[in-house]
């Protein structure tokens, strides 16, 4: 499991670590998907918010572009409602772009 950093008190901090952790995912469309997403969205993100997003951080690259393109129903069993609710933002979001 990847580390999280919710205990980190700064909230910029928390941003900045989330940023750099989604820009260099290792898989270039995740990087581009949680990337873009986090640099539009970031500073709106309240606390938990930011939770859910470091949370789907941890999750397996392969495992969220499957449900994000399209190619398989919904992979992630172990996601709360509100990870659940982030991620299809996050896919709404990307699918405006491409």
């Amino acid at each position: 499991m990847i580390e999280t950093f919710a205990s980190e008190p700064d909230p910029d901090i928390r941003l900045k670590r989330a940023r750099m952790r989604a820009w260099r995912r290792g898989m270039r469309e995740m990087d581009l998907i949680l990337g873009g997403f986090i640099d539009e969205h970031g500073k709106s993100l309240c606390a938990e918010r930011l939770n859910d997003f470091e949370n789907l951080l941890a999750k397996r690259d392969q495992d969220l572009y499957a449900w994000i393109s399209g190619r398989q129903a919904f992979p992630l069993t172990d996601l709360t409602e509100s990870e659940k609710t982030l991620l299809e933002e996050i896919a709404v979001s990307w699918r405006k772009i491409s």
